[in-house]
């Protein structure tokens, strides 16, 4: 029997929001993030990343530094509180109306969120059932992305979460579930699993 699992953003869910992370020492995690995960993973539950990452297309920096980023992410987490993500996925490719530049990376893909692609990408490799998973993040897209493909969506008010509620950035989203931060978030979907 397919199973759920917690897809998480990655900037202003799990590290602090700062625009493009050029060096890698910029990744920091949020205060509780680790151990949040910490208790997913305890719980037996799939955690997935799943980001948008277009600073390669935009020509910032090369595919490598993207994934040194991501190990940085991993490697903080595991030595916070021993926590781990089951499987990374993460989105390089942007349109070039939207600023691609570089000719390997501009361009549609079903994988940039709000498209489902990661997610059906990780249901396939990982057995899952989508509509008992869950989408942690901090922006529109994320939410969006949610609703796109069945499960149930809560929005971090860390990273871009409150100018989201306001109406300040990307547009309005509806989620099932608002947390001041994942540690919240990662409550709420426990309690909501039988």
């Amino acid at each position: 029997m397919a199973r759920g699992a917690v897809f998480l953003d990655r900037d202003g869910v799990l590290n602090y929001e700062i625009g493009y992370i050029r060096n890698l020492n910029d990744l920091n995690l949020i205060p509780g993030v680790a151990q949040a995960v910490r208790t997913l993973n305890d719980r037996g539950i799939l955690t997935c990343l799943i980001t948008n990452q277009s600073g390669t297309a935009r020509g910032y920096y090369p595919l490598d530094h993207i994934h040194a980023l991501n190990q940085r992410l991993l490697d903080l987490l595991y030595q916070e509180a021993g926590a781990k993500l089951d499987a990374v996925y993460y989105c390089p490719y942007l349109n070039p109306d939207a600023g691609g530049i570089d000719p390997n990376f501009t361009g549609w893909s079903t994988w940039r969120k709000p498209n489902t692609g990661m997610l059906i990408a990780a249901a396939w490799e990982h057995d899952l059932d989508l509509s008992h998973s869950y989408v942690v993040g901090d922006k529109a897209t994320d939410i969006d992305l949610a609703h796109n493909a069945g499960c149930r969506s809560i929005l971090v008010q860390t990273g871009y979460g409150e100018a989201i509620l306001q109406g300040t950035y990307q547009h309005q989203a509806r989620p099932d579930y608002v947390a001041s931060d994942l540690a919240r978030a990662v409550d709420w979907i426990l309690s909501t699993i039988k």
